[in-house]
């Protein structure tokens, strides 16, 4: 998703544009089997290990999985955003000592030359402007055999939902066809930069059966101004009433695997 470094910026100045997003996936997807858990689920790591984050969010990653992080593991969480970090240490409460906080920016990291034995990103690549530099940063603070483990979507990706947006809003989404690091492209770009290089898919749809959710998302990414976000919610009521009451949503969702 190429957007401006200024757009990314405003997005996720605060966590109330991404909550909407996860509220969304988490009432209604068919795969219940939680995301954040499914990720860690994929972590091959030692009892010791130096880890990064870059584009943490909220920290839901981790405050999902506190019962199952190593009590050796060292866990830096960053962002480009503040706002986020700050939501991060609310989330992890009397845990987020066990953390490190700090913000830069993916392509600029400030920590030393293979220091690390993982680096996460989770569905952030592809808004960072100048991919190949953060790739390359990221290769530079792994150690020989670290890890990258690195979510994205597919180009399918919530097509019925950017569908019903255009039907109301014909410009709306433009953004989305020039998406890079995508499960499609994302072992290209990875090629360069690593030895192995794996993906591993997270089978899931959504069956989404009301309104408000649907218009939260939508408005989440600014494409319904508040000024025609009544007209939106009216909209989707019968778009919804014509799907018998119930939108299918195709998700494609993954984590590439890749050893420095």
């Amino acid at each position: 998703m190429l957007h401006s470094p200024e757009l990314v910026a405003e997005q996720y100045k605060t966590p109330i544009n991404l909550d909407a997003r996860i509220q969304l996936h988490d009432q209604f997807s068919t795969n219940k089997y939680d995301w954040s858990l499914w990720v860690f689920d994929q972590f091959k790591l030692p009892s010791t290990a130096q880890i990064l984050e870059i584009g943490c969010g909220t920290g839901k990653l981790w405050h999902t999985n506190l019962h199952r992080i190593p009590a050796s593991w060292a866990i830096t969480l960053s962002d480009q955003s503040a706002g986020m970090l700050e939501q991060a240490r609310q989330n992890l409460g009397d845990q987020a000592p066990r953390f490190c906080f700090e913000q830069f920016n993916a392509e600029a990291i400030p920590l030393a030359d293979a220091s690390l034995d993982a680096v996460i990103a989770n569905h952030m690549l592809y808004h960072v402007a100048d991919l190949p530099k953060a790739l390359g940063e990221i290769q530079r603070v792994l150690r020989p055999g670290g890890h990258l483990y690195a979510a994205t979507n597919g180009e399918k990706h919530m097509q019925e939902l950017r569908d019903l947006v255009r039907g109301f809003a014909p410009h709306a989404y433009a953004w989305r066809e020039q998406m890079h690091f995508s499960l499609e492209d994302g072992a290209q770009w990875l090629a360069p930069y690593f030895a192995q290089v794996a993906l591993r898919r997270f089978e899931s749809d959504l069956l989404v059966t009301e309104v408000a959710p649907l218009v939260a998302y939508a408005c989440s990414m600014g494409e319904i101004s508040t000024a025609h976000q009544a007209d939106f919610t009216r909209y989707v009521e019968e778009q919804l009433n014509a799907q018998q009451g119930t939108l299918r949503i195709q998700k494609a969702g993954g984590l590439f695997c890749a050893v420095k």
